[in-house]
């Protein structure tokens, strides 16, 4: 079971040295181009379920000596864990070791307060090498390919750099939300897993977090749009970013929706989830969409709780090829 007594959380690795890194990483990250794609292109097969890779895939597919290293942004809210103790039983399946690291240095420090001791990337992949891993599968579980990821993705390539020698492979798992195949089983996953007893003509709400600067829009609006072409009252919107939460809620006003459903579209049910998702603040979404005269229930369950989205960062797990021992273009 996944528990916080053991180090599992890392902090953001930002070098004081920018320059250190010039000639030497081309770009670690992939365009985000693709996206581009993904809002054009049809949801496919939403409503098929995948098989799961880890019941079609054996341990055998994974080089001798593996180990897996799970980065996350982190949560420090005990009730979120459950989607991390989900995820840690999947993982647990491939028959390798895994460890642990948060990417978030704010959540690191609430940690740190109260007494837990969780690793960094760097020092999740030294407990990798004293078990005697050699071919180390870093996954991201992040849900797009954004700030947090491409800051754990170069500290985790600055680590590998310092002792390239005790690994003969450190490759890269891509975040949740890549590909087309990867949006609509998430799609069809959030919505086979939903409550039974929400009725005709009932809205969902889903909070995605999106970034400041825009950085996740792409993914988010293509989504978005997937969810409403599986479900015309689905509606995505993020914390931060473009798609705000007032879209939504003019959408929900134009069909007429008086009842509604609100669930985090992140890998836990966190902070924002409790509080300005569901929280009893008047700013809150629950409490606007009240002032609107709407009906609200909440379905507090993290992307990590529903085995369709585990299956996911699995199979980006077992498919991952980008090695970082040897990025193309780099001496």
């Amino acid at each position: 079971m996944f528990s916080l007594s053991v180090p599992v959380v890392s902090r953001v690795f930002r070098s004081s040295r920018p320059d250190r890194f010039a000639g030497r990483l081309p770009m670690l990250c992939l365009p985000m181009l693709c996206v581009v794609a993904l809002c054009l292109a049809p949801v496919t097969g939403c409503a098929r379920s995948a098989a799961s890779p880890v019941a079609a895939t054996p341990a055998a597919a994974l080089p001798a000596d593996s180990g897996v290293l799970l980065a996350v942004f982190g949560t420090s809210e005990p009730e979120a864990l459950a989607a991390y103790e989900a995820i840690a039983a999947s993982y647990a399946k491939l028959g390798v070791p895994v460890v642990w690291a948060y990417t978030s240095d704010i959540i690191r420090a609430k940690l740190a307060k109260a007494g837990k001791r969780p690793a960094t990337p760097a020092e999740a992949l030294d407990q990798l090498a004293a078990k005697g891993v050699r071919n180390v599968r870093v996954q991201s579980l992040h849900m797009a390919a954004g700030e947090e990821f491409s800051q754990m993705e170069l500290g985790v390539y600055a680590a590998v750099l310092r002792q390239p020698d005790r690994f003969d492979s450190v490759r890269m798992g891509r975040p949740l939300l890549e590909s087309e195949q990867d949006m609509n089983e998430v799609v069809a996953a959030v919505l086979r897993d939903f409550p039974r007893d929400r009725r005709p003509g009932d809205g969902i709400v889903l909070m995605g977090h999106g970034h400041a600067d825009g950085r996740a829009d792409l993914p988010m609006f293509a989504v978005r749009d997937a969810f409403q072409r599986a479900d015309p009252l689905v509606f995505l919107a993020t914390v931060e970013g473009s798609l705000d939460f007032e879209r939504a809620l003019a959408a929900l006003r134009a069909r007429g929706v008086r009842r509604v459903w609100l669930a985090p579209f992140m890998v836990v049910a966190g902070d924002h989830a409790r509080n300005d998702l569901s929280g009893p603040e008047e700013d809150s979404w629950a409490s606007r969409l009240r002032e609107a005269g709407m009906e609200t229930t909440t379905h507090l369950k993290g992307l990590g709780e529903t085995a369709g989205v585990r299956d996911v960062f699995v199979r980006h797990t077992l498919e991952a090829k980008q090695d970082l021992l040897r990025v193309k273009g780099v001496d």
